[in-house]
Formats: C-alpha cells, structure tokens, sequence
C-alpha cells in the first residue's frame, strides 16, 4: 500500500481550486453521513439485532473504514475517531424523524455529489476517484490531515 503522504499529495492535485476545495469541505461530510445513513438503512441479519441495536451496515462500514485508516496512517485514524463517532451520533438521530432515513440520505447524496461535480467542473480537473476508487477513502482524511497541518500535528 503506498505511504498516506503519497495518497493524500496526488488528492490534493485535483482539488487547488479554492471554489473546489470550499465545496469539498461542504460535500465530503455530506457524503460520508448520507452513506451511512444509505448503509443504516438496509435490512440486517437477526445476528445482527442480536448483537446490538446499532450493529447494521453503516456501522460495519465505519468500523472496516477506522481499520483501513490505522493501516493508513495512526495519526490520522486516531483523528477520524470523533468523527466518526459523531457520525453516528448523527445518522442515529436522523433515523428517528418523520422522515425515513434512506430518503434523507438519497437527497443529500445526490444533492452532495452535485456539489462535488460542480466543483470539479471549475477545478477543471476529474474527481480522483476516476482514477481510483480508494479516493473515496482519502477524501474524509484529506480533509482532517489539513485540520493536523495547521495545527502542526503529524499525520
């Protein structure tokens, strides 16, 4: 697997623009909860019930996630544990308004990646994922190791 740096400097390439990086840090977020909250949404094993009430798909998603950034980087995974901690908090709490969470997240999904094209299209540039898919990995890390390099902190 190639160094963090080396994933994080090649994102980085396609995303200069400051429109591009606003809608970013706008979107990425966006994207991440509706995700999830797609993935909550799903039927799951009684195994699963069993288990938890929030053991379900989004939250498997989010666990394999964390072991894929400690593999990435400790720094950054020890980071992403807030993150998604209130991940959840948040998709947990949407799943109980009026409105069923599956349509919440479809909404803010396609409503997010609109947002991410539309700041590709003034970059100039393709979404990395193009490229390759594990992007879609990188963009919540990209994100957090600018939060660290202002702060001074490692990644």
């Amino acid at each position: 697997m190639q160094p963090v740096t080396t994933w994080l400097d090649e994102y980085g390439e396609s995303h200069q623009n400051p429109t591009n990086k606003f809608l970013h840090w706008i979107c990425v977020p966006l994207i991440v909860l509706s995700l999830i909250g797609l993935l909550w949404s799903l039927p799951v094993p009684e195994a699963f019930v069993r288990m938890s009430p929030l053991m379900n798909w989004g939250m498997l998603f989010l666990l394999a996630s964390l072991v894929y950034y400690f593999i990435m980087s400790i720094t950054l995974a020890i980071g992403m544990v807030p993150i998604i901690a209130g991940t959840i908090a948040l998709v947990h709490w949407a799943d109980g308004l009026a409105t069923p969470l599956w349509q919440i997240s479809i909404a803010v999904f396609v409503l997010a990646w609109i947002g991410q094209f539309i700041g590709h299209m003034i970059e100039g540039k393709k979404p990395s994922f193009f490229k390759d898919v594990q992007f879609l990995m990188i963009g919540p890390i990209w994100l957090l190791s600018a939060v660290y390099r202002k702060l001074g902190i490692p990644i």
